[in-house]
């Protein structure tokens, strides 16, 4: 059984992962497990961060996590039993590097469905399958 999983929640598109909190929280109550969810936020542009407010990083980061944390309750999921991680840098890289340093045992993510620019260029979800080391669970939405 899987006793740690990840999902990564897109802190745009959060009710996209629903699905997959929602099947990480029902493998993780049978198995005991652990969820852990992660938001990957985009690099913050040099140029960009100077027309900001000084605390806006540390404002949006809290906000993100506790939006990714309501996620994980409105599953079911009961503190403890899951955790939420913020990482900064490109999803895929950052989900593959995540699953490696906490010994996820698999990683469940959402997909939609294919299109022409995702079988040439390959989405997240994609280079996730390729590139983890422990087994993933694709849905489709």
């Amino acid at each position: 059984m899987f006793t740690k999983i990840l999902v990564p929640v897109d802190p745009n598109e959060m009710d996209f992962a629903k699905s997959a909190v929602a099947a990480a929280t029902n493998l993780a109550m049978q198995s005991g497990g652990h969820v852990v969810l992660v938001g990957v936020l985009p690099v913050m542009n040099g140029y960009v961060s100077e027309y900001l407010p000084a605390d806006f990083e540390v404002g949006f980061e809290k906000e993100t996590e506790n939006r990714i944390r309501a996620i994980g309750v409105a599953a079911g999921l009961k503190e403890g039993r899951f955790s939420v991680k913020l990482r900064t840098g490109s999803v895929y890289h950052e989900v593959i590097d995540e699953a490696k340093e906490s010994g996820i045992d698999l990683i469940v993510v959402t997909s939609h469905r294919p299109q022409m620019s995702t079988y040439l260029l390959g989405s997240n979800a994609a280079k996730i399958v390729r590139h983890a080391t422990c087994s993933v669970l694709v849905l489709r939405n």
